[in-house]
């Protein structure tokens, strides 16, 4: 028998293995891996509830563009998210209960999002994506909260919770139409309908990285349909005003209201169609430029509906933790992935977003800062795969601090254990009375089980305070509103607005209010000081202070703006308070714009702008 040469089988072997590591190392390798990652479009709504599609049974709400994504991939049916905004998107980016993120209510500063948290966004641009976000943050709108801090690359957002209120540029207050938005941390007029502008600008920033072959994330966050009503789709409003909203309204209406409650759903229900017409025209875009397939496209809304109307087989609005409150129906159309019709009936939430979207674009996840969420890509494949039972717990209330059985729901296999004590109070009195229901019997939650069924109580009172204990003490001073950073380079000028103030006096946003900043000065630096208010003060005098500083101006009451100072500020942390008297009486500017540079002509520019 002849000896075989083996050598040369060998040295093949050897020479492709070379020849395979080289390729993998390479550049263009990693180029072509990384272009064969999805990209990843998120979008969500603002109040919109989970019954305002027409695939979830409203026929009076048109969507028709949704309906179509949702027949051509996969919708999850029993998705969860908080009752109100901003804690929502506290979890949304960061896939943790928003209570761990310091972010706990929706304004005076508790809406804030300590920037120690790792967003979907910052982990996608560290992976080779671009990152872009237009719309609505809601997380902070000073250095060093804003979206371009927190990994999105370009920005186009309105400030604050909504176009509307105290954080509005000031004399573009309220303009949904021809809008004063951030673009990427400046001030921009620009013109058109504020959702049509969003996905305009997005679509821009997609043809724009499929011109480069680069991965994209995109994440659209409507501030429609969120009050206030007064500037909506004129064509649409009026074709809304002719339909009869009997059959979506969940109360009885006084006949002397109906005219009223009509108009408001009309206006309601056009920004809901608009926005479903944006969708149409960004899924036209992605089909032009060959992107759907290998695009996963998300929609959500944030919460529960802004009005007691149609809400499927459930009970509740925004800011109830019962399940018309804090249920949303999640499309996700990824062709290359997610077969049409895929329907999905586990229990997911918000925080599983974050993993989900890091699993299918292939990218670990950070050992610090864990994510509570679990990725439900497994499900997009294959719907009646395993999925383990565990406990989801939502709690959301106007406060400092969270109070331990205030405003929650905890869900666990069919019970659901509630305590629906109202968001808009700070604390509730007297003992806890939780309500227990089975969702599988009763999902609109009308025969309470808690007298029937103590050791299912007990036993969920018990998951429930363990978790308030684990989100509680994630960091030391673990409630701590998060600190503005002034004076640095990367935002010279900074605008103090009564969103993110922290409430002393009166109504919060009411004219006589009054509040406080909690600022961080690196170093020591003097700063222009412009006041601003809603309305000419009347004479008066304004004694400003900043950390032990302290100096007084006074105000001629002429102007709503153009009260102008200097003042050396102290470094480290520092509280800031305006406190302005006119006739007797104390109240809080509508704004202050402290400027670290160029002090003079930057405030005399910017009083040219509106003196009214």
């Amino acid at each position: 028998m002849p000896q075989m040469n083996i050598a040369k089988p060998l040295m093949s072997v050897f020479c492709a293995c070379l020849t395979l590591i080289a390729t993998i190392s390479s550049p263009l390798f990693a180029e072509t891996q990384l272009n064969q990652r999805p990209n990843v479009i998120v979008i969500m709504s603002d109040d919109q509830g989970g019954g305002d599609y027409g695939f979830m049974g409203n026929d009076l709400i048109r969507t028709p563009n949704l309906d179509n994504v949702v027949s051509r991939g996969g919708l999850l049916t029993n998705f969860y998210v908080s009752p109100v905004c901003a804690p929502t998107r506290a979890s949304l980016m960061t896939g943790r209960y928003n209570y761990r993120t310091r972010c706990i209510d929706t304004y005076v500063g508790r809406a804030m999002m300590d920037t120690e948290e790792t967003t979907v966004a910052e982990y996608l641009r560290d992976a080779g994506y671009r990152t872009g976000i237009y719309g609505k943050w809601h997380l902070g709108d000073a250095y060093p909260l804003r979206p371009m801090d927190q990994g999105f690359e370009e920005s186009l957002v309105h400030l604050g919770g909504g176009i509307g209120q105290p954080s509005d540029p000031f004399g573009a207050e309220g303009k949904y139409t021809d809008p004063t938005l951030l673009r990427n941390g400046e001030l921009t007029s620009l013109k058109g309908y504020c959702t049509d502008l969003y996905f305009d600008e997005a679509i821009d920033f997609i043809t724009r990285c499929a011109s480069r072959d680069e991965p994209f994330f995109t994440y659209i966050a409507t501030n429609a349909p969120h009050g206030p009503f007064h500037d909506v789709p004129e064509k649409l409003y009026q074709e809304y005003r002719k339909v009869d909203f009997t059959p979506i309204l969940v109360n009885t209406i006084n006949p002397k209201r109906q005219a009223d409650e009509f108009d408001k759903l009309a206006r309601i229900a056009a920004m809901i169609t608009n926005i479903d017409e944006n969708v149409g025209k960004l899924h036209a875009a992605l089909d032009s430029m060959d992107l759907l397939n290998n695009t996963v496209l998300v929609y959500l809304n944030d919460n529960g509906p802004n009005s007691m109307r149609y809400v499927g087989n459930m009970r509740g609005m925004k800011s109830h933790v019962d399940d018309g409150g804090i249920r949303s129906p999640l499309v996700v159309h990824w062709p290359a992935k997610v077969k049409p019709r895929t329907t999905i009936d586990k229990r997911c939430a918000h925080i599983d977003l974050v993993p989900t979207i890091l699993e299918a674009c292939n990218i670990p996840h950070r050992t610090t800062n864990p994510i509570d969420g679990r990725s439900f890509l497994s499900l997009l494949q294959d719907p009646a795969g395993e999925w383990p039972e565990r406990t989801l717990v939502f709690q959301a209330h106007r406060g400092n601090q969270p109070q331990r059985y205030h405003q929650f729901a905890l869900h666990r296999g069919p019970w659901k254990l509630v305590h629906p004590t109202g968001f808009g109070k700070e604390t509730f009195s007297g003992p806890a009375k939780l309500e227990l229901y089975n969702l599988e019997d009763d999902p609109k939650q009308q025969q309470d089980l808690s007298q029937t069924h103590p050791d299912v109580l007990s036993n969920l009172k018990a998951e429930y305070e363990s978790w308030f204990d684990d989100v509680s003490s994630t960091r030391s001073d673990n409630y701590a509103p998060p600190r503005i950073i002034i004076g640095t380079e990367h935002e010279p000028v900074t605008t103090l607005t009564r969103q993110d103030w922290r409430h002393a006096t009166g109504q919060p946003w009411g004219r006589d209010s009054n509040g406080f900043w909690l600022l961080h000065s690196p170093d020591p630096a003097s700063f222009g000081i412009e006041l601003l208010f809603t309305e000419p003060p009347g004479e008066g005098v304004a004694t400003i202070t900043a950390g032990e500083a302290r100096l007084t101006l006074d105000i001629s009451g002429e102007n709503r703006r153009g009260y102008t100072t200097k003042m050396m500020f102290p470094s480290g942390d520092l509280t800031f308070q305006v406190n302005v008297t006119v006739n007797g009486k104390t109240m809080g500017p509508h704004q202050v714009i402290l400027n670290s540079r160029d002090e003079e002509t930057n405030l005399k520019r910017q009083s040219r702008r509106v003196n009214r």
